[in-house]
């Protein structure tokens, strides 16, 4: 591992050009052509025979296919629909932003594609590389699967690599999921309200869809007060509502959005039930009618108890225990409630053992003092061969213990 690190030191500068200029072109959602185009190309230059996987991204093996063990390693690709701040040289102009690190993650992985390549005669086993599309909607990793992600060959277990910012920790930390669920299980749900417009000036002629709506999201505050248990906690947002056009017209319907994240699969399944329930009860109580869907999301992440702690150990030996945490002794062993952030590579989670691996990309006492996914976020670019040196150190070592 330390000859690793060091050829990955090597390889900064040209780590920093592929995330500049991924984050130049930031992209969203499935429709990532540049994004794709520029992996592909730098996968085809190292040797590489990348393959798209349907829409979920591109995929790529190293060592033989036929060989086991395999170990998966993901990297996500997409950004945000969010206009940037961050002033940066090479920040994006286009109505996109990567403020959540996926440039960075795709970066380290190609990274680690150029170690594990020089490396691909003595590998004992196969790396099945994943670079994936549309994790910020939370539907990339599920539209893999669909693909066969985990077929032909068939991982044993995967691995994904997160930055943080705005981090209290030094730049380059490794933080170790510790056994069980690291992220909540998310919904998205969208709340179609129908009313009857009016002129504003005879309320009594309509069903005002605003106002019913405005109705629903104070009623469903309420279920984080009163019927979310302490031990089980959730998260229920209304983020946005659409209605009216004008001040003076009654509006004849309208949208509510929001985003639910619970900790267990039953929480979850109740609250589900609750939102349509009270969304019906307001519209009824109003003479609206209602129409309640969800339109994605995934579950909780879970981490395998063998892979965390072998990841752990592994890291602790390459960077020294003071650069490397696990999330239960961060957080007393409820590190996973603190945090209302999920991520799409829960799907894999259900199917094969996995780690989820937090890497400090921006420490707060050094200016790095916006979070994730605010337009003025900014990452240290340092952190980029320490991930690329761990995504490829864990596949080289765990294939060897697995030998």
């Amino acid at each position: 591992m330390k000859t690793l690190l060091k050829d990955a030191e090597k390889l900064q500068t040209e780590l920093v050009k592929h995330r500049r200029y991924l984050h130049q072109h930031a992209e969203v959602g499935f429709d990532l052509p540049q994004t794709c185009a520029y992996v592909e190309k730098i996968l085809q230059g190292l040797g590489y025979a990348p393959e798209r996987c349907g829409k979920a991204g591109l995929v790529a093996t190293v060592g033989d296919p036929k060989n086991k063990p395999v170990i998966l390693l993901r990297a996500d690709m997409d950004g945000l629909p969010l206009q940037e701040e961050s002033k940066e040289e090479f920040m994006c102009t286009a109505g996109h932003m990567h403020a959540c690190g996926h440039d960075l993650h795709t970066a380290m992985l190609l990274g680690a594609s150029a170690l594990l390549k020089k490396r691909e005669d003595a590998l004992n086993g196969c790396v099945k590389l994943f670079f994936q599309s549309a994790e910020e909607i939370l539907e990339g990793a599920k539209e893999g699967l669909k693909n066969g992600i985990l077929e032909a060959p068939a991982p044993d277990c995967a691995v994904m690599v997160h930055v943080t910012a705005d981090s209290p920790f030094a730049t380059g930390t490794a933080i170790v999921a510790s056994a069980g669920m690291s992220a909540p299980a998310a919904d998205f749900f969208q709340i179609t309200i129908q009313g009857k417009g009016c002129h504003g000036s005879a309320p009594w002629n309509g069903v005002d869809a605003l106002s019913v709506g405005a109705y629903i999201t104070l009623a469903l505050q309420t279920l984080s007060a009163r019927e979310i248990s302490v031990s089980a906690p959730a998260v229920l947002t209304v983020g946005s509502m659409q209605a009216g056009n004008a001040g003076n017209v009654i509006a004849d319907s309208a949208i509510l959005k929001g985003t639910l994240r619970a900790f267990d699969e039953e929480t979850r399944t109740a609250l589900k039930a609750r939102i349509k329930e009270i969304a019906q009860a307001q519209a009824t109580a109003f003479r609206a009618t209602v129409k309640t869907e969800f339109l994605g999301g995934c579950p909780t992440l879970v981490n395998d108890e063998e892979i965390s702690l072998f990841a752990y150990e592994m890291l602790c030996g390459a960077f020294g225990k003071e650069r490397v945490y696990t999330s239960a002794e961060l957080q007393g062993g409820n590190v996973a409630k603190q945090n209302g952030g999920s991520e799409d590579f829960a799907y894999i989670s259900h199917e094969v053992p996995s780690v989820m691996v937090a890497l400090a990309a921006g420490e707060r006492a050094k200016g790095y003092s916006f979070p994730l996914h605010h337009p003025k976020v900014r990452f240290d670019e340092e952190a980029l061969y320490v991930g690329a040196a761990i995504y490829a150190g864990l596949a080289w070592s765990w294939l060897n213990k697995k030998n």
